[in-house]
């Protein structure tokens, strides 16, 4: 087997506090990344879907990168997340976060419709392709309308070697060890449901998605094997039980509404908003959510 491109991580998501006017708050954003850097996980990202990289004009992305630079401890590992509907902004913002130091990045396809395989190419050689100095993840998701299998990905990998990892979930693990197996150079991360599923059979990495407000819970499940690590999903999946109750109860369905939630759990201070138009849980939702919570999670 091939050497991976990419170690096997724990990956944490970096979420962006919003005042009651829909302002950046630096502050606690800055409070928020010390406190995963230091408890969590070295290896932080900004802008996947969860932090609404979706949803930031390129003024918001321009700024809250420059906050995130300013505020990652020296021992970090940063990945920026791009995401957007032209090829020419994602292009665009990635140069943007170079020129700031950034060299990671967690890539998306445009989803105004399904590429075709001739148009999955073209943005493979316009982000991979013009940035030979950086290392890419791609999110492999249904919401973008195109999912790439094994075969995709043995292929791309072989044309781009700073094409070094995925990003995927789901409960179907079919096309998890079907990458797995048919580009193993690539690493894959998975959050807990496919973690717990593949790790002992395969190795691969972990985004810490209902264990984001807990560091410690996080660590043990991304060094936990065998029974230990199927024990641990089992408190995992209860809690998320909980949180999409309380979620979907306040008419919210974007990640970050999720994450938030998980966050708050670290961070009380932590406001749970998302950028308009999108509906988030209030903060009589977050102590429902918390109240309701098993034992096992809260301790």
């Amino acid at each position: 087997m091939p050497p991976k491109r990419y170690p096997p991580v724990l990956l944490a998501t970096c979420s962006i506090p919003w005042t009651a006017q829909y302002a950046f708050d630096a502050p606690l954003f800055t409070k928020s990344v010390n406190s995963l850097a230091a408890e969590m996980t070295p290896h932080l990202y900004l802008f996947g879907t969860a932090g609404e990289g979706y949803a930031v004009t390129d003024r918001q992305y321009q700024e809250i990168t420059e906050t995130f630079r300013a505020a990652l401890p020296d021992n970090t590992v940063p990945m920026i997340g791009v995401i957007s509907l032209s090829l020419g902004t994602i292009v665009e913002r990635i140069q943007s976060a170079q020129a700031l130091g950034f060299r990671d990045f967690q890539i998306s396809f445009p989803s105004w419709g399904a590429l075709t395989d001739a148009e999955v190419d073209r943005f493979f050689e316009a982000t991979c392709g013009a940035f030979p100095d950086c290392r890419f993840l791609h999110y492999n998701l249904p919401r973008t309308k195109k999912l790439l299998t094994g075969d995709d990905y043995a292929r791309l990998a072989a044309r781009h070697p700073n094409l070094v990892a995925i990003k995927m979930g789901g409960l179907d693990t079919t096309p998890l060890a079907d990458i797995l197996e048919k580009a193993p150079e690539l690493q894959c991360f998975f959050v807990e449901f496919g973690y717990a599923a593949m790790r002992d059979q395969y190795e691969c990495g972990y985004i810490a998605a209902m264990a984001g407000g807990k560091p410690a819970w996080a660590r043990e499940f991304h060094a936990a094997r065998g029974d230990r690590l199927a024990t641990m999903l089992d408190e995992a999946i209860a809690a998320r039980e909980v949180l999409i109750k309380h979620v979907h109860a306040a008419d919210a369905h974007m990640d970050g509404a999720y994450d938030k939630m998980n966050l708050k759990l670290l961070e009380p201070a932590f406001p749970l908003r998302l950028l308009p138009p999108y509906s988030a849980p209030d903060e009589t939702a977050f102590r429902q959510f918390e109240a309701e919570l098993p034992p096992t999670w809260l301790n």
